[in-house]
């Protein structure tokens, strides 16, 4: 494993927010699974949806071939916003354990400070206004161990996402069976 941290961009980090159903989550409920992490927000009229629809499709397609090894994440960047039942609302209509996180404005900022995610709320607005919020759009990949693996894009397609994903695993796992021989 050592050589997988060898060029691998620093992304990723402690933080501390709350799922969609009131619940602590932290970095260190990440360790364990493979995740892919989408930072967004609730109120966005199609890209957010977009890669939440492409990446539950990926998820579920990885079901089939791994069982559920990978865990989708959502990160609002919309604080003012994206209440808790507005988040459950929201994640469930793309997969069905997507995890949605939120948490107040310096909490999101230090989050996406740590993801590298830029994030951008118009000045002056309030939580009733109808505004975009300018973000990155990509999701994260990252492994077992926290770390990170590769981002997926826009123009990444479902299948992208499935190949990248199927190949990790295969070769951690490998890895893994190689060093208790």
């Amino acid at each position: 494993m050592e050589s997988r941290s060898v060029g691998r961009a620093h992304v990723g980090g402690p933080f501390q927010m709350t799922t969609h159903e009131g619940k602590p989550f932290t970095d260190k409920d990440l360790l364990g699974k493979w995740s892919l992490i989408y930072f967004g927000f609730t109120n966005c009229p199609d890209i957010c949806p977009e890669e939440l629809d492409k990446m539950g499709a990926a998820v579920t397609e990885l079901d089939k071939i791994f069982g559920p090894i990978v865990q989708p994440i959502f990160i609002s960047v919309d604080p003012a916003r994206d209440t808790l039942p507005q988040m459950t609302r929201y994640v469930s209509d793309f997969h069905p354990r997507l995890i949605g996180l939120a948490g107040d404005y310096a909490t999101t900022k230090a989050t996406c400070k740590a993801y590298r995610v830029y994030f951008s709320t118009p000045p002056g607005t309030k939580p009733g206004d109808d505004y975009l919020v300018d973000h990155s759009i990509f999701f994260y990949f990252m492994d077992p161990d926290g770390k990170f693996v590769d981002a997926f894009g826009k123009s990444s397609t479902e299948m992208d996402v499935v190949e990248r994903v199927k190949r990790e695993v295969e070769e951690w796992n490998a890895e893994k069976k190689a060093r208790l021989v």
